[in-house]
């Protein structure tokens, strides 16, 4: 058997892994169980009750936190010419069209979000096999294939995420940093869990939300308690 390290004893002194916890309760206990030397991530994993290849049970869309995640979200536009000086203006870090897709088919992807006006997903669509497993690929169900795409990159900017439902019908998205303390951190997953709650397929029978966790990088994750959801 594996020994336990002194800090991970520590770590685990501090809360009940078996326990079920308030939302603010455990978005204040993830900041003192973190001992990563940096500013973590803190994020929350939904296990949901839904059959995903049932195309009618998806769960996927975005939400905008109230508080941002945190991170420096890198956003590329590829449009016509009379689109580039609105996204410019809204803070995109990089505007064109066929520059960046034979960059992108040459492997470069070192953004996080990529928006398209619609009149050039004609050639956008093939970089699907590069950008889709990346969850890059514009879409116009959450917002990533628009007119307005200077809204969109201040949506990205700002902190909307997107969030989808894996293979096992489990759903991960990163909702602050440690260094936000447990309010912000709180809010933003509320506003996460919210969403996930509206979401809930018409199909989906039995228990919608089977469980739920909140951990930040490196660190044992707490269990949420998800009564007060009305769950």
């Amino acid at each position: 058997m594996a020994k336990i390290s002194k800090k991970r004893k520590a770590v685990l002194s501090k809360y009940d892994i078996a326990k079920e916890y308030p939302l603010t309760e455990a978005a204040n206990l993830v900041k003192e169980i973190s001992t990563a030397k940096f500013d973590a991530s803190v994020e929350i994993s939904v296990r949901l009750g839904i059959d995903v290849k049932q195309a009618n049970q998806m769960v996927r869309g975005t939400v905008s936190l109230p508080h941002g995640t945190g991170k420096n979200v890198r956003v590329l536009v590829l449009c016509t010419p009379d689109k580039e000086e609105e996204a410019k203006a809204a803070g995109a870090d990089f505007v064109g069209l066929d520059e960046y897709i034979n960059k992108i088919k040459g492997g470069w992807t070192d953004v996080e979000v990529v928006i398209a006006t619609p009149a050039v997903m004609g050639k956008v669509g093939g970089l699907g096999k590069i950008l889709g497993p990346r969850g890059l690929m514009p879409n116009p169900k959450i917002g990533t294939v628009t007119m307005e795409v200077g809204k969109a990159v201040k949506d990205s900017k700002a902190g909307k995420i997107e969030y989808k439902a894996d293979k096992d019908g489990i759903v991960h998205v990163a909702v602050g940093k440690v260094s936000f303390g447990g309010q912000k951190i709180a809010e933003n997953a509320n506003e996460f869990i919210q969403t996930i709650v509206k979401a809930k397929p018409a199909a989906s029978k039995g228990a919608y939300i089977r469980s739920m966790y909140m951990s930040s990088t490196m660190s044992p994750s707490i269990q949420i308690d998800t009564k007060a959801f009305g769950l």
